[in-house]
Parts: C-alpha cells; structure tokens; sequence
C-alpha cells in the first residue's frame, strides 16, 4: 500500500489520549464539537507528517483529508494547504514561477479553504489555518469577505474564521478591520466567539493600545464579560480605568 499522509498519520494513533481529546474538545452531546472523533495525535507530530508529505499530497487527497472523521486528519489537510500556499509565494519570489500563475495556484488553496468550511469545525482548526491562508491571501485585496463571514456565517466557525483571519492585519500594523468585524460580533453570545473577538482586541492593543482603549469606552457595557475580560487583559489597572465604568477584574 502506498505510503501517504494518511497512512502515517494512522500509524500514530494513540487510543489512550482519545478521551483526553473528546473532552477537551467538547465532544458531547449538545456541545461545540458533539460527534468529533480523534486519533489521539498531538499536534507536534501532525505537523512532522505534513512536513514529510506535502510535496506529494495532490487536491484530491486533500478533499478526502477535510472530509474525515478524524479532527487530526482535518487538521494536517489545512496544514498541507498552508504548506501549498507559502511554497506558491516562495517560488514567485525566487523567480522560478510568474505572478499570474503564482496567483492562479494560491487563489486554488483559498477557494479549496473556502470551500470546505463547514469541515473547519473547531477553533484550532480556524485558528491554525485562517489567517496563514485567508488572511495572507486579502493583505491586497477587498475584505468584504471577512465581514459577511462574521455577520452572516452558517456556523460559528464561519464567524470566527471572518475575526481570527484578521490576526495577518494586525501583524502588519492594520487594525482597524479588527475593529469594524469586532463591531459586528460585539453582542454575539457564544462564548468561542466572545473569547476570539476579545483575543483579537487584545492583540490589536497591542499595536495601538489608545485606539483599542477609545473603541472599549464607548462599548465595554455593552459587550459580553468574557470578551471584555480577554480585551483588557494586557492594560494595566490605570489604563482600564480609562474606559470610564469598565468592573476592575
């Protein structure tokens, strides 16, 4: 049998840190990620896999990955889509490809991302792939996306795919599509949701800690606790004190 991604990643399987994972994961009945199923593969070792086998793996084994059962296979399938995209970028840079075909090849992997979103179905799988992927890919393009993933996402993993992917504007000194899609989410009432859109505040602030301080006094009454609490954590008590009747925490 022919040795591949998924072949490996099967031989890793580790069945004592199964329930481990399905805890972690909420994998119960009524909870975020209710019917997943693990490998019990930590993701270190996912990562050494796709390091093995993406020159090899085709699109077509890809679709098969992000369909599977098993979150750790879905998991190595987006890696092995961001190893596709950089590997894209690199070889326009060093001159071995031409823009046009560059673009052609990594605008494949995005509209494979999007695609296949409703396989993207738990926060590390968004987290570790949007903004590597979308967020890279929109640095010069219209974001229009990004809003309608968060006001009108079928999932919220959807939604948190439009306020995660904009961790790659914040890293180059944009924020204020952080703050226009915080907007957006402001009164959202799931928790994963309150804790991503609080994190990508924070990280904002980070950058520009007045301008995340002006946006939180004229709307930390009315934002969910958690997404305020994940917001402030980096300011100090004089700087939280700012925001007029921001609670001390």
């Amino acid at each position: 049998m022919k040795h591949t991604l998924y072949t490996a990643m099967l031989s890793l399987s580790n069945p004592d840190a199964i329930e481990g994972l399905m805890r972690f994961f909420k994998t119960g009945k009524g909870e975020y990620g209710e019917g997943d199923k693990f490998l019990g593969i930590k993701v270190p070792q996912t990562r050494r896999v796709v390091k093995q086998f993406w020159q090899t793996t085709d699109f077509g084994e890809l679709q098969q990955y992000i369909q599977s059962e098993y979150h750790e296979i879905r998991l190595a399938a987006l890696l092995t889509l961001i190893e596709i995209f950089i590997q894209n970028k690199h070889s326009a840079s060093n001159g071995r490809d031409d823009s046009n075909r560059t673009n052609l090849s990594q605008k494949k992997c995005i509209d494979f991302y999007l695609s296949n979103t409703k396989y993207i179905n738990n926060w590390d799988l968004v987290d570790l792939s949007c903004y590597k992927l979308l967020g890279v890919w929109l640095m010069d393009k219209d974001r229009t996306l990004l809003y309608q993933l968060a006001k009108n996402g079928k999932t919220i993993w959807e939604q948190r795919i439009g306020i995660v992917t904009t961790m790659a504007f914040i890293r180059k000194g944009e924020l204020q599509d952080t703050f226009n899609i915080a907007d957006i989410l402001l009164k959202h009432p799931h928790d994963l949701i309150q804790k991503a859109v609080g994190w990508l505040l924070r990280e904002a602030g980070k950058r520009d800690k007045n301008q995340l301080i002006q946006f939180l006094q004229t709307r930390h009454s009315q934002m969910p606790r958690t997404m305020l609490r994940y917001a402030v954590e980096k300011l100090s008590q004089t700087e939280r004190e700012l925001i007029h009747t921001i609670p001390r925490l």
